[in-house]
């Protein structure tokens, strides 16, 4: 009884720690039109950074959507499977130091992200100072 009792501790210590990380999947949420576009992946390299990988695209016609405004290695790659959020560190409660990339314009920005409770993840993207930037709220998917 007393194993049982102290697993259970530490799998609730690990289902809360979990909730309160970035790490996981996310529905994107369109800060202009509010509309869910994709499923993006927050995981951790190998160096402790977060990285964010497209794995799902919602919009059925835009399965086959290419990067045709990115530069460099991304350009007329294919959206999904594309990593658009990289180089984020841990900063006291949010991850900050990164890069994100818009697909629909091609434009990378500086970034940083914040949880707003266990299933909300804001993101801000911007250049120059924080200031001058646009905040997008992503759900977590269960």
């Amino acid at each position: 009884m007393k194993s049982l009792l102290i697993m259970m501790i530490f799998t609730g210590a690990g289902f809360i720690a979990s909730a309160q990380s970035p790490l996981g999947i996310w529905k994107t949420i369109d800060d202009e039109t509010g509309i869910a576009k994709s499923h993006v992946k927050i995981f951790e390299t190998k160096d402790g950074k977060l990285q964010g990988q497209i794995i799902k695209i919602l919009d059925p016609e835009k399965q086959n959507a290419t990067c045709i405004e990115c530069t460099g290695d991304k350009k007329d790659k294919p959206v999904k499977g594309m990593v658009i959020l990289w180089g984020l560190s841990k900063d006291g409660d949010e991850w900050s130091g990164g890069q994100v990339l818009d697909p629909v314009n091609g434009k990378q920005y500086k970034c940083f992200i914040k949880l707003k409770g266990a299933n909300q993840l804001e993101l801000r993207g911007y250049i120059g100072f924080r200031r001058f930037g646009r905040t997008q709220m992503w759900q977590r998917v269960e």
